[in-house]
């Protein structure tokens, strides 16, 4: 299949077109392609989460995992209704199953969580949200503490090491099944500051975690899934999953279209992008990392920030994640989580900034990713690309 590419500067230009009409006139352009997603998914079925045996398991009882994408733990003996898990295969640039998005566990449902990374050879967990918020739990602790073991289930989990960035946590666990030998590492990333329901104040912050994952991602095995979740596994990692996934169809010369992912992602598990402000926030910070100093993503109506403070957040975050390797157990941990209610307008990124994140976009090999969503057709004569 032959696909168009285009140089950077180009999808720059055109996506800056793309997000300045769609800001036109109080943001009407974001609202009416987020009002268009409302009735995705509505044909499908959620009977396994429905049924009354495992309505416990659902942290929130709206959200569903669809039937025909829902991740099927192994069955226990006796337990007749022991393969369910609100979990969902959803795609990510390279298969139907590139991610597994799920809810944060709870105490009754962390033995499934570790079976299911167990069974589905899970390399990487993202963890999307803070363990509480505003006095209410969102996730509960499901790892041991720092240099600590814990059983969960049939499945022996160790923390072996816990690293500190500017705006997360990296944790290296290892796995054992109860009378194995065999033992498998997990890699844990945890990004605190993305408020409920909202989207993080610094889209450096973001894309900077982002692409550290990416790095991780395209080095490792194909074959190993990895989990995304939050605390209902909807909106925060619709947003998280979205934004990866058409970065790297940038890093490839691809045209991104935010509404075809979503549209995508929307089939394959319900509310994926849970409200407006996350949806145009997916935009920003693709415009942010598309123009690094250059552009500065507009929302109309939108809060002011000081721009001080912006840069000085913006220099650190670039700063700090220039060689990741380098990270300490000594480094300042993060700060407590910002809330935010709507998408804020974002002051330049300093060039220092730019060009730490710039660093690590330049060591992806994009050869290794499939294109799953047609690029838009242009007036401009792009490069024709052989997959």
């Amino acid at each position: 299949m032959r696909i168009s590419t285009y140089p950077r500067s180009h999808i720059l230009q055109k996506f800056q077109e793309c997000c300045q009409n769609l800001a036109a006139n109080n943001n009407a352009g974001y609202r009416r392609e987020f009002e268009e997603l409302s009735d995705i998914g509505q044909d499908f079925t959620c009977r396994a989460g429905e049924l009354e045996a495992n309505k416990e398991k659902n942290r929130y009882p709206y959200i569903l995992p669809y039937d025909h994408c829902r991740v099927k733990l192994s069955l226990l003996e006796f337990q007749p209704h022991s393969d369910y898990i609100n979990a969902s295969y959803v795609p990510g640039g390279c298969s139907e199953h590139d991610f597994i998005c799920t809810q944060a566990p709870m105490p009754s449902t962390m033995d499934d969580f570790w079976r299911m990374v167990w069974e589905q050879n899970v390399q990487v967990i993202i963890m999307l949200t803070a363990l509480t918020e505003n006095g209410k739990t969102l996730c509960n602790q499901y790892w041991p503490p720092e240099k600590g073991t814990g059983c969960y289930g049939t499945v022996q989990v160790t923390t072996r090491s816990r690293q500190y960035g500017p705006d997360s946590y990296i944790t290296t666990l290892h796995l054992r099944q109860n009378g194995s030998a065999t033992e498998r590492r997990v890699t844990h990333y945890h990004y605190p500051g993305w408020p409920d329901q909202g989207v993080p104040k610094d889209p450096a912050s973001l894309c900077a975690f982002t692409e550290l994952i990416r790095k991780h991602l395209d080095n490792a095995s194909r074959l190993r899934h990895t989990v995304v979740h939050c605390s209902a596994g909807v909106g925060r990692s619709g947003s998280f999953v979205t934004l990866l996934w058409l970065m790297q169809l940038c890093v490839r010369g691809i045209l991104p279209e935010v509404h075809l992912a979503v549209q995508d992602l929307r089939k394959h598990r319900m509310m994926m992008v849970q409200n407006l402000d996350q949806y145009i926030y997916v935009h920003h910070c693709l415009l942010y990392w598309l123009g690094g100093n250059i552009v500065r993503p507009s929302t109309q109506n939108g809060p002011a920030q000081s721009r001080s403070g912006q840069s000085q957040r913006s220099r650190q975050s670039g700063r700090r994640w220039r060689n990741p390797s380098r990270l300490s157990e000594h480094t300042q941990q993060p700060g407590p989580a910002q809330s935010s209610g709507e998408v804020s307008q974002t002051p330049l990124p300093t060039q220092r900034a730019w060009r730490a994140i710039q660093t690590t976009f330049q060591s992806f090999n994009p050869s290794n990713f499939l294109r799953r969503i047609l690029p838009s057709t242009s007036e401009n004569t792009p490069r024709d690309t052989q997959l």
